[in-house]
């Protein structure tokens, strides 16, 4: 059965009608991989970044921080009211919205003219790639933007399928909230126009609605640029950062150009790959060659100033989806060879995502960080009393902060402190606070301030031996004078 489709101004290329949605295999897909992100999300233990967004939402919730806007961390503070310190019910929302993506990446292939199959591979596609295996649970801004990223690709597809002017309103409210999730969708949306502009439909841009959208977009992200300008833009100092700390942890920019295709996964970069190849040739899809140029050239700019590997990660189930619709092509076509390819592959992918989400249980595991906060409070409480009462809690690393700030039992340490990241735009200490129990591999930052600084215990640290925490005692300048000069955004 198929449903047909509203009147439509678009070219005779575009589909009418589409199939009826796989219900049932891509219901499947997306409760398996929501029932494997579960079976590993209640285990004890945070992941650094998780960590984080926990923080800032029970302390510092804001309309913006230093590397991220205010959804992630808003998400995690109602997590914390309903069920405090429970670590499955904060990652409820990641796994909802990464079994979400599943659904989306299918009806991008369903809108394509995709059958159940198509639609089944593409949903095994994005269920399968390996960043999201491996940060499917967890509560970030990475884990949530992909979802984002399909909405925003599916309304676009629709859109030139309908030709229903009321879902380039809707494509504009989605923008918005990935504004307000994670900056990238930004750099997307601008080259999406840009890549409009060049290759059509450039109906689109005389579009009203359009540019209603865009208003829609820019009044609901508006806080946190707002934030961030206020601030000092600090995001947009974030990218050297970013650069080098890529630099260092995926050898360099080969292997950030290496894994911003490897991260689609075992079935996810074939149909990748063939999806922008469709949009590049395929003159039933010549409306859609924005998407293949937009996907190019945010490949070559995270490739040229070195970016995270998982950035492009929103676009897999979009170009998979495309892939998938042109295997279907060649099978009605009466192409038969490597038929049986597609589902040892998806049992590869599976073996493959599976690994991804073991080695992720690891890394979130709890240990190192019980280390650090156990260090931390033994040191804190060793402190006479009535030092105690001006001594505060300061981290090297947002890293080392977050892990004290969301692990302590509540009320054994004072607020937890750090020059790096977004806690450098916290409120500083107080002026009553004239010693500092500081958590990092060195204390170097602290010395031109403080009269003595000296090692007082030992501890493990998330990212290799070596920590130890320090007591600075005798401040030499006002906090007000010392803070700006403490922050800093590289994770040291």
């Amino acid at each position: 059965m198929t449903l047909t489709a509203p009147p439509t101004t678009a070219g005779p290329s575009v589909p009418a009608t589409v199939p009826r949605l796989a219900r049932w295999p891509v219901g499947i897909v997306a409760a398996a991989v929501a029932a494997a992100h579960l079976a590993v999300a209640w285990l004890p233990g945070w992941w650094f970044d998780e960590a984080l967004m926990l923080a800032i939402g029970r302390h510092h919730l804001d309309w913006g921080s230093v590397d991220q806007p205010p959804v992630a961390p808003l998400l995690a503070a109602l997590a914390d009211l309903i069920a405090p310190g429970n670590v499955l019910v904060l990652r409820l929302p990641a796994i909802a919205a990464t079994a979400a993506a599943v659904v989306l990446a299918a009806l991008i292939a369903r809108e394509l003219g995709g059958d159940a199959r198509a639609q089944t591979l593409t949903a095994i596609a994005q269920a399968t790639g390996i960043w999201t295996a491996f940060t499917g649970h967890w509560l970030t801004p990475y884990t949530l933007e992909p979802v984002t990223w399909l909405l925003i690709g599916w309304l676009l597809v629709r859109w030139w399928r309908v030709r229903d002017d009321r879902l380039l309103l809707a494509l504009g409210v989605a923008v918005g909230v990935a504004a307000q999730t994670k900056f990238q969708v930004i750099l997307l949306g601008a080259v999406l126009l840009l890549s409009v502009a060049v290759l059509g439909p450039r109906a689109l841009l005389r579009r009203p609605h359009l540019w209603m959208g865009v208003g829609l977009a820019a009044v609901i992200a508006a806080p946190t640029l707002v934030w961030q300008a206020l601030n000092g833009w600090p995001q947009l100092r974030m990218a050297p950062i970013v650069a080098a700390e890529a630099a260092d942890l995926y050898q360099g920019r080969t292997g950030v150009m290496i894994g911003l295709i490897a991260s689609a996964g075992v079935v996810g970069v074939p149909l990748v790959l063939l999806g922008l190849w469709r949009l590049a040739r395929d003159p039933a899809l010549r409306e859609l060659r924005h998407l293949a140029l937009t996907a190019v050239v945010l490949y070559a700019a995270f490739s040229i100033t070195i970016g995270r590997p998982y950035y492009l990660v929103g676009l897999y189930g979009l170009l998979a989806a495309v892939g998938a619709v042109g295997l279907q092509r060649r099978r009605e076509a009466g192409h038969r060879r490597g038929r049986w390819v597609a589902w040892p592959a998806a049992a590869l992918g599976a073996a493959a995502a599976g690994a991804m989400l073991a080695v992720s249980v690891p890394a979130a595991a709890p240990a190192v960080g019980e280390q650090v906060t156990q260090a931390t409070t033994r040191a804190y409480d060793a402190l006479p009393p009535e030092r105690r009462v001006h001594t505060g809690v300061m981290a090297e690393s947002y890293i080392y902060a977050a892990i004290l700030d969301v692990q302590a039992p509540e009320g054994t340490l004072p607020p937890v402190l750090s020059s790096n990241r977004s806690y450098g735009w916290f409120p500083p200490p107080g002026d009553d606070v004239d010693s500092v129990l500081y958590v990092g591999s060195t204390a170097d930052e602290l010395r031109p301030w403080f009269a003595e600084v000296r090692p007082v215990a030992e501890v493990g640290s998330p990212t290799g031996p070596g920590a130890q925490v320090w007591l600075a005692t005798g401040r030499l300048a006002p906090w007000d004078a010392v803070w700006p000069s403490l922050r800093h955004l590289d994770v040291q």
